[in-house]
């Protein structure tokens, strides 16, 4: 483009979203209709929960939420898989008569997904809480000063959440954010007196690759590759998929500091944050990258 001035990371042939299949789609298409090379390589897999233990809880509050005074949830597949199936409050719940539950949310994939979700219910998203367009992140530690004087001695909280098959990625709290920040605020929350309860809505599984798709992630390792990450364990995922790739000279641009730490270790060769909302990825990477 004669008279425009190079990006600092030069030009991408490949840009990487590493979503969950679901969201991957959404945010390919998003960005290929802003100019941008994107293709889909996810890394997490979504899917029901496999032991009995968390089916049958999650089967219990699906009919019980209306009794607490309070539910997060950690993500958007949080949202989906918790409501699924339930077209209208459930017959014989013990809905209280004088107020409904707060839905709580880290981010605005969440929230756009609740909001959805609830207007079935009949809930407007008044009765959601999330942290501010203008925060800095999006995660527990950004809405805990939203929610905080909601809460009372005795009050009740369910976290609606996702279980990993993997036991040394950790949790992971989507909307790009690992578990330490959850974890921060259900202490904080039970240091109120809050009794905090979890349900697992779903379950988080590494892909099964074939050797085709290894090979688009191997490709993908090399100059003019940037890879968006929104969450710690797909760095997980992808350094088992792929044990033997080297990503030095791939590049990541991530939605939190922590997941920038983890794909330093990983050894991306330039590692970049943004906010996690579209709007922010897409000026990102328009201070930093040229479209092939």
């Amino acid at each position: 483009m004669t008279g425009v001035s190079p990006r600092p990371g030069g030009r991408i042939d490949r840009l990487v979203v590493t979503r969950p299949a679901q969201e991957a789609t959404a945010w390919v298409s998003a960005l290929r209709a802003a100019g941008w090379p994107a293709l889909a390589l996810p890394l997490i897999d979504i899917g029901e929960p496999q032991d009995a233990a968390s089916r049958q809880a999650l089967a219990h509050w699906r009919v019980h939420w209306p009794a607490l005074d309070a539910l997060m949830f950690v993500s958007p597949a949080a949202v989906q898989h918790f409501f699924l199936g339930m077209a209208a409050p459930p017959a014989g719940a013990p809905v209280r008569t004088h107020t409904l539950p707060r839905f709580w949310s880290p981010g605005p994939g969440t929230a756009r997904a609740l909001a959805q979700a609830l207007s079935s219910f009949g809930i407007g998203t008044d009765r959601i809480d999330s942290p501010p367009a203008d925060a800095p992140q999006f995660d527990s530690e950004s809405l805990w000063p939203v929610v905080r004087p909601q809460l009372r001695p005795g009050q009740q909280l369910l976290i609606v959440r996702g279980l990993s098959r993997d036991a040394q990625a950790g949790p992971a709290e989507p909307d790009g954010m690992p578990g330490h920040g959850r974890d921060w605020l259900i202490r904080q929350c039970e240091g109120l007196g809050v009794r905090v309860q979890a349900c697992a809505a779903y379950e988080r599984r590494a892909p099964c690759w074939g050797s085709e798709t290894r090979a688009v992630a191997l490709a993908a390792g090399g100059t003019g590759s940037v890879w968006l990450f929104s969450s710690s364990e797909a760095l997980t995922h992808l350094a088992r998929c792929a044990p033997a790739a080297g990503w030095g000279a791939a590049q990541a641009l991530v939605t939190h500091p922590r997941i920038a730490e983890r794909a330093r270790e990983m050894g991306f060769g330039r590692v970049l944050q943004t906010r996690p909302a579209l709007t922010d990825v897409l000026g990102t990477l328009e201070s930093n990258w040229s479209p092939s």
